[in-house]
């Protein structure tokens, strides 16, 4: 006999087990029902107004969708003025802002000699003789000074600034392929981008003009007329570090190399040596100083021994042993002519050359 609330044959089979609704895992909650489009009526309804069974509800209204738009477009509004805020506060962007660099004031005076060029054999014995006897050779030559941190930049960061400028010291004075005229490019990656259009137009037209000489950018010997007799160039000077503002390191740096220089192609010819005062001024931002990278912002050059009679812009045309500068002294400059003013060119003192 079934059991209480059981259908009187008992369960039919292949209904569920256990006597239990089929429908029992359809479950009709209060947000379902109020969902539906259908409602009925009530039955005071039906008898009053002889209404159908059923009316069909309005759509309700989605009222949650619109306040997620709303907060949607809050938090965009609020992230977009944020990012606007710290462009312009960025402590970083003073530096960003100053990124276009000024053109490279440079000047190259040549050095003629008063007499005969000395010249030796041996070029460690020319050494021996001069001034610069005490100097380090190379790279050795140009020692990096204690990095401290300043106002706004780090120790790491000074340092960065001082290794930066001795790299370009180094490639751009004492490697042979730079001094030989064979390559520039090794320099020109350590140049801030905004400094290339200059750079490449000093050695596209090179000019004497304060502007686009490239042995303002490096030192480069015609080789047509000399090379290096011994590769141990010798080197003194030092590195100054300086926060000009709370966004630019600049680095002077101040070095005399002594090159020992030949006839080309002539192992047997006399050395000669041959001197180059150097001062490079440059300035860092915080971007170049990720990179890597420098702005050149003067150079100074004093070289001999030079004739006065040769263009210095492009290369360097040494004097060497035995050899003296031409007769003569650049003509004076008329201020009230409009021609090209005449390069300015010094003596080469006796005392730097070697006592032989």
């Amino acid at each position: 006999m079934a059991g209480l609330g059981g259908p009187p044959g008992g369960t039919p089979e292949g209904a569920p087990g256990g006597g239990e609704d089929e429908y029992r895992s359809v479950v009709f909650d209060e947000s379902f029902v109020r969902a539906a489009r259908l409602q009925e009526f009530s039955a005071q309804e039906r008898i009053t107004d002889h209404a159908p069974a059923v009316r069909r509800r309005p759509p309700l209204r989605r009222a949650g969708l619109s306040r997620q738009a709303l907060i949607l477009v809050l938090l965009i509004a609020v992230a977009f003025g944020t990012a606007i805020y710290m462009g312009v506060r960025h402590p970083y962007q003073s530096s960003a802002g100053q990124r276009a660099a000024e053109p490279v004031r440079m000047s190259v005076v040549p050095l003629a000699p008063r007499d005969r060029v000395p010249g030796a054999d041996d070029a460690a014995f020319l050494y021996a003789h001069s001034p610069a006897a005490h100097f380090r050779t190379a790279a050795q030559g140009i020692p990096l000074p204690g990095a401290r941190r300043t106002a706004h930049f780090s120790e790491d960061q000074v340092f960065s600034a001082l290794t930066t400028a001795k790299n370009y010291i180094v490639r751009s004075a004492l490697d042979p392929d730079v001094l030989g005229g064979e390559d520039v490019r090794s320099v020109r990656v350590l140049l801030d981008p905004d400094q290339l259009p200059q750079f490449d137009e000093s050695f596209d037209r090179p000019a004497a003009d304060g502007r686009h000489a490239p042995t303002g950018w490096l030192i480069r010997f015609d080789p047509a007329r000399a090379e290096l007799a011994d590769p141990g160039i010798r080197v003194d000077g030092s590195l100054r570090t300086v926060e000009s503002d709370a966004s630019t390191l600049e680095v002077t740096a101040d070095h005399t190399m002594v090159y020992a220089l030949r006839p080309p192609g002539d192992a047997r010819a006399e050395t000669s040596l041959f001197t180059v005062r150097r001062e490079l001024h440059f300035r860092f931002d915080r971007e170049d100083l990720r990179l890597r990278q420098t702005r050149l912002v003067a150079s100074s050059v004093q070289a001999g021994p030079l004739s006065c009679a040769d263009d210095t812009a492009n290369q360097l045309r040494p004097l060497l042993a035995g050899q003296r500068a031409a007769a003569g002294v650049p003509d004076g400059t008329d201020p009230y002519t409009s021609g090209e003013a005449t390069a300015l060119c010094g003596s080469l003192a006796a005392s730097a050359q070697p006592q032989v």
